[in-house]
């Protein structure tokens, strides 16, 4: 088994990069609805002052996007540099989705960019506010392929073990793209992203009603964030309920580890905080019904009976099975092919047992078990940053539809210093979503101690440095960069 040092420096390597790269997407992808729903505004209305305002927050729009695919590309590159065992068994899978966010979403995105940020005075008004709306749909689609390649890691469909090969091999395209956990968790993430880039757009206009600078652009500048960041908190609210079902249904360790749920059954209680339960709410949002059975992280690992006869075993009989199918794959590749019997007799037993296949590389039941309290506080400062910008974007846009905005110093720095508060709640979100799923990098078929390369473990240790120095330096450019541009608006 391959040494966790290994293990444990590449999936901080693998996390340091995502959460980067996680930086600069959910802005990109607010930002370039607002701006766009403002230049929307100068078109219909023919008033350059929305053209200005536009072009503002255009300017910190590209500052963000060309640091966040400078981050994105390498972190790309680690499944083929540290994870090569992953690429190798799902890579027929996993790599249709990224490739066609390549070749088509990102080249359109970068194509649409051009237009809109120098075509000002190339194209007509019209043109350039579809080039403009083309940036902000193509960075969605590009999201769309990304959130397709990730929700297959947390609920794998459409797929067949080829034996041959030592591959999984897709056999049904579309289950993978309409994949339930692909859909929710693409809703949840791109509106995310749009209440990011309100907080982000509120508070900055915040900054600029303190200074008392350009106070007509700062007060609109909220209106229209305020508006897209309620409708984004709402349909983050909505998905993640319906994200709560799917890790009911697909991935109920995920679901007991961001509960601390130890033991589980009907009438499962909600935790706010420990010590402090909402009876039966757990299973009411896991099942939409407060008799819904949720199991806990003990009912897993020992085996359990929902109320309707289903019966799921326990972890030792999942290893025990797992381990019959890595010995039957062995036996049916080294069964020469004239002895028909003795190969068919191995496939056989591999089929019947290839749903626990990753479990035979899972020495202990405690394996199994995601960091609990970890994941639970990240779930918790998810849904409180969520609730209180919900909170945020109603109370400021009341303030500002009556007029009392600028004189309320203490909302104007409340909304100034949220903004770091919301990249800490998408950041808890990833927790949860990742870490939750420990230790599978695909959910119940591959764990990751199958999946890292073969490579030294001092090699991983000195890329990651290299990655926080470099990484580190990018943040420092760009927000310099973006403050220095907010510091000199006309």
């Amino acid at each position: 088994m391959i040494e966790n040092t290994l293990i444990d420096w590449s999936r901080m390597q693998f996390a340091l990069t995502a959460c980067y790269h996680w930086i600069f997407v959910p802005l990109t992808l607010g930002l370039s609805v607002i701006m766009a729903t403002m230049e929307t505004l100068y078109v219909v209305k023919g008033d350059e002052f929305w053209k200005n305002t536009a072009k503002f927050w255009m300017k910190l729009f590209a500052i963000n996007f060309a640091v966040g695919i400078a981050t994105g590309i390498i972190l790309e590159f680690q499944f083929g540099t540290n994870w090569s065992n992953y690429s190798w068994f799902v890579g027929d899978i996993f790599g249709a989705p990224l490739a066609i966010e390549g070749i088509l979403a990102f080249f359109m995105e970068a194509t649409f960019f051009a237009v809109m940020f120098f075509g000002w005075q190339k194209v007509s008004k019209r043109t350039h506010l579809l080039a403009t709306w083309m940036t902000g749909i193509g960075a969605s689609l590009s999201a769309v392929w990304i959130l397709i390649a990730n929700a297959w890691m947390q609920h794998p469909v459409g797929m067949e073990f080829n034996p041959d090969t030592v591959r999984h091999e897709m056999v049904d395209f579309w289950a993978l793209v309409l994949n339930p956990v692909a859909v929710s968790k693409f809703f949840h993430s791109v509106f995310s992203g749009w209440m990011t880039g309100a907080v982000f757009v509120v508070g900055i206009s915040s900054w600029y009603l303190l200074k008392k600078r350009d106070v007509k652009f700062a007060l609109s500048s909220i209106r229209v964030a305020a508006v897209i960041g309620i409708i984004g908190t709402l349909v983050v609210m909505f998905t993640g309920d319906m994200s709560g079902i799917h890790a009911a249904k697909y991935q109920p360790m995920k679901l007991a580890a961001a509960e601390g749920l130890m033991d589980g059954g009907t009438k499962a209680p909600f935790s706010i905080v420990p010590g402090v339960e909402v009876p039966g709410m757990l299973s009411i949002l896991a099942t939409h019904d407060i008799d819904g059975y949720v199991p806990g992280i003990n009912n897993l690992l020992d085996g359990y009976t929902t109320p309707d006869g289903t019966t799921h075993p326990s972890a030792e009989e999942k290893m025990k099975r797992g381990k019959l199918a890595i010995n039957a794959f062995k036996e049916y590749r080294t069964t020469a092919d004239s002895c028909k019997e003795e190969k068919a007799a191995a496939l056989s037993v591999l089929k019947d047992n290839i749903e626990y296949f990753g479990y035979g590389y899972i020495e202990s039941r405690e394996q199994l078990i995601p960091p609990v309290q970890l994941v639970y506080w990240a779930f918790r400062v998810m849904v409180g940053v969520g609730c209180f910008f919900m909170l945020l974007f109603v109370v400021v846009l009341w303030a500002e539809w009556k007029k009392k905005l600028e004189g309320m110093k203490w909302l104007q720095y409340t909304a100034l210093l949220s903004i770091p508060l919301v990249y800490l709640g998408g950041q808890a979100g990833w927790i949860v979503a990742e870490v939750g799923r420990q230790p599978w990098t695909i959910e119940g078929l591959l764990p990751v101690n199958a999946a890292v390369s073969s490579v030294s473990a001092a090699s991983v240790q000195t890329t990651f440095w290299l990655f926080v120095a470099i990484f580190t330096l990018f943040f420092i450019i760009g927000l310099r960069i973006m403050v220095r541009a907010i510091k000199l608006k006309n």
